[in-house]
């Protein structure tokens, strides 16, 4: 059955850490640990905030049993062996906190113009550390630190010489860098991942040990003070004033030179030789051969650290060293005093971290080697929070391609004016489609009616043409009802009048006699008659000549219909009557 840990192992690489930062330092809450591994031996500090002071709660050391592989430890093998010293010591370490040894940091400082904006700032320092690398820039993580602005240079008197300073020179300021091979940090990641520990932070040693003599308030004012941490796989010779690296040497304690590995950090210049080993492997422990006398390693130490003590004498600085502090848990450390007090006109003593930070009984036994763990447990806190954090390093600027931003901007625009216009489109084809299918059902309606309105178009052109003629057409009808013959002998079957105000008439006649009666009476009743055509066809009333007569009116002609007499009517004419209902 698998353990909690493991099922929410997945979850913990999922879920973003809970403490991390964008443009400034990280911001710890709650108990943080910090730890710190000198060969087969893990240093455990836990540190809080209370009351706006930070209190160091407990310091454990338990022994991680690598044996052998303690030299070159694989990062699962280390994290699982840390994670089993933690749970000897009953400790479930919330944030933690880790720090990379000198050894496998390179170090410059370097001048640069005075700049208040951090990624601005982080892109010259970028630049200028790029050729300085012995590596590539891709290769490396790069933090800095910033440590004092200088006001521009007071402009000389002199006999115009040319040794005047220019009177615009613009403020400098010294930036201490710190790259480290991401290979390193990546290999710290693994190990707190095999761990099960989440990661807060990636300090710097040298600045650990700073942090701590300065809680541990040894100096005083701006004066220097000389730092030698013995550890098992390397004695660390570090000149700090106003928790500001002046100086770093880190010497291996075998016997043989070439093992040895210097490194030199003044005020005005810092020049740095890497001594990691050259497989790259990670940081471990490397005990000193066995054919190592205490006496001969004790020579060493003293040696060296003489000789760093002549390197910083030889540097053009402001501040010579006061006072040496020796701290380490190696059993040696009373002896490196009681040399180097002899060899140095300057007062020596033991680091004594229990007393000056006021820390538990039970702790107080394991803080003299637990000064790297002690520092960055307290640096986190700082306002600024740690110098340098190779975790959340201080990113430059990114640099964006303004032209390819423009065409992407310009594709926008004309994707967004593309889909503005098909939206408009969009909608007034709809709206037309709607008015369409509108008009498309009255035209339905209407066709229906077409016939209805044709007659009513030829209707309607018959009146205009009687209108336009000047006549009451009405008149002549009813004059031409009295005038023609009785309907027993010819009937009209059509009436008409032309544009040019002629009647026409459709007749149907018994006889020709009868038509040649006809032209005569139409004659006579004041008509001009056109020439009659008269053509045979009998009709179903036996009425079996037709013609078509045309009459002119002349313009003298007046009409009196009450002198008229019509045709009487025939006696089984039903023209009159009502029809009955159910027949015709």
């Amino acid at each position: 059955m698998p353990k909690p840990a493991d099922v929410l192992k997945p979850l913990r690489a999922w879920w973003p850490p809970p403490f991390g930062r964008k443009h400034g330092p990280v911001r710890p809450c709650g108990l943080i640990t910090a730890i710190d591994v000198e060969g087969d031996t893990l240093r455990v500090v836990q540190t809080h905030r209370r009351h706006g002071r930070v209190r160091v709660s407990r310091v454990a050391v338990e022994q991680l049993g690598l044996g052998d592989k303690a030299a070159q430890p694989e990062a699962d093998v280390f994290g699982r062996a840390i994670a089993r010293a933690l749970n000897h010591l009953r400790i479930r370490p919330g944030p933690v906190v880790m720090g990379v040894p000198r050894a496998l940091v390179v170090l410059r400082t370097i001048s640069v113009p005075a700049m208040n904006d951090v990624r601005e700032l982080a892109s010259v320092v970028h630049f200028q550390i790029a050729k300085d690398l012995p590596f590539r820039l891709e290769e490396a993580v790069i933090d800095f630190k910033v440590r004092r602005a200088e006001p521009p240079p007071a402009p000389r008197g002199g006999s115009g010489n040319g040794d005047n300073a220019p009177a615009d020179a613009p403020a400098m300021m010294d930036v201490m860098v710190a790259a480290a091979r991401r290979e390193v940090v990546d290999y710290c990641r693994q190990v707190a991942a095999a761990a099960g520990l989440t990661l807060l932070a990636l300090g710097f040693r040298p600045y650990a040990n700073a942090r701590c003599i300065e809680a541990c308030r040894v100096y005083e004012g701006q004066e220097s003070v000389a730092f030698v941490t013995l550890r098992p796989d390397e004695v660390l010779v570090d000149v700090i004033a106003q928790q500001d690296l002046l100086f770093s040497r880190g010497v291996s304690t075998r016997l043989h030179a070439e093992a040895a590995s210097v490194a030199f950090v003044t005020d005005s210049q810092l020049s740095d030789v890497d001594w990691s080993p050259p497989t790259g492997e990670p940081f471990s422990a490397r005990t000193p051969p066995a054919s190592d006398t205490p006496q001969s390693v004790l020579e060493e130490i003293t040696i060296e650290v003489v000789r760093s003590f002549h390197s910083f004498g030889g540097m053009e600085v402001k501040n010579p060293v006061a006072r040496l502090v020796v701290a380490g848990a190696t059993g040696h450390e009373a002896s490196v005093v009681e040399a180097l007090q002899k060899r140095l006109n300057i007062p020596c003593s033991l680091l004594e971290p229990a007393r000056a930070l006021d820390l538990p009984l039970d702790a107080r036994g394991y803080a003299s080697g637990a000064i790297a763990a002690l520092g960055l447990g307290l640096g986190v806190f700082d306002p600024g929070g740690l110098p340098f954090d190779f975790l959340n390093p201080k990113q430059p600027a990114i640099q964006r391609d303004t032209r390819r931003l423009k065409i992407a901007a310009a594709a926008a625009a004309a994707a967004a004016l593309i889909l503005a216009v098909g939206a408009i489109e969009v909608r007034l084809l709809r709206k037309k489609q709607t008015e369409f299918a509108a008009l498309n059902v009255r035209f339905q309606v209407e066709t229906g009616r077409r016939d209805a309105y044709r007659r009513m178009r030829i209707q309607a052109a018959g009146i205009k043409n009687w209108l336009a003629a000047g006549q009451n057409w009405l008149d002549h009808v009813a004059y031409l009802s009295a005038v023609l013959p009785s309907c027993e002998d010819v009937y009209i079957t059509g009436l008409s009048v032309s544009s040019q105000g002629r009647i026409n008439l459709g007749v149907q006649a018994r006889s020709g006699e009868v038509l040649a009666m006809l032209e005569k009476q139409l004659t006579a009743a004041g008509y001009e008659v056109q020439p009659l055509a008269i053509k045979p066809g009998k009709d179903r009333y036996n009425y079996s000549f037709r013609s078509s007569i045309d009459l002119v009116v002349p313009s003298q002609l007046k009409i009196d219909l009450a002198r008229l007499a019509p045709p009487p009517r025939p006696e089984d004419d039903v023209s009159l009557t009502k029809p009955r209902r159910g027949g015709s």
